[in-house]
């Protein structure tokens, strides 16, 4: 997974610039929210990378259990087919797995059943994690929509332009909340 990343350091510096320079007081509220709007942003952003992160370290962790319960599996299966070879070479009489080897399938049916149950837990692990992480990769998106329009609000000096600024804003809060929970 690719990080999400916030930059909305161009926008910031134009909007403090014209904050500071303009006669204005709705451009000094468009900063001031253009500037809690992008601390969210980076907040939500540093989330939706911890959560993609762990997604992907888990479906390793995950991976490696599946790779541990094929290789415990083939090897009961070799053991397991000893006498069925036999059968096949038309000895049927002799026997090849030994009260060892019947305690050697018994242990590793077990140990089989556990890593099994790991690797889906891990596999459950880590869907869980990106499913909170889509929700924040979409607040990230939504809190840069609005540093742009507020950006293009105090550019284009349209105030009505803030609103909608804020209604992303607004949905980018509601995504984090999302992914938070």
């Amino acid at each position: 997974m690719e990080e999400i990343e916030a930059n909305p350091e161009q926008a910031q510096e134009d909007l403090h610039h014209h904050a500071i320079h303009s006669a204005e007081p709705w451009i000094a509220r468009v900063a001031l929210t253009s500037a809690l709007i992008a601390a969210m942003a980076a907040v939500c952003s540093m989330l939706a990378a911890h959560h993609a992160n762990e997604a992907n370290i888990i479906t390793i962790k995950a991976s490696d259990k599946w790779n541990e319960y094929q290789a415990k599996k083939q090897k009961s299966l070799a053991v397991a087919n000893k006498d069925e070879i036999l059968e096949k070479l038309g000895k049927p009489g002799e026997k090849l797995i030994s009260e060892e080897d019947h305690k050697y399938l018994e242990r590793h049916g077990e140990q089989e059943k556990e890593l099994m149950a790991e690797a889906k837990k891990l596999e459950e692990e880590s869907t869980e994690h990106m499913h909170r992480h889509h929700p924040l990769a979409m607040g990230v998106t939504m809190f840069q929509v609005a540093i742009a329009l507020s950006a293009i609000t105090v550019l284009s000096k349209r105030p009505a332009l803030w609103y909608v600024s804020l209604a992303f804003g607004l949905g980018g809060i509601i995504f984090l909340v999302l992914g938070i929970h």
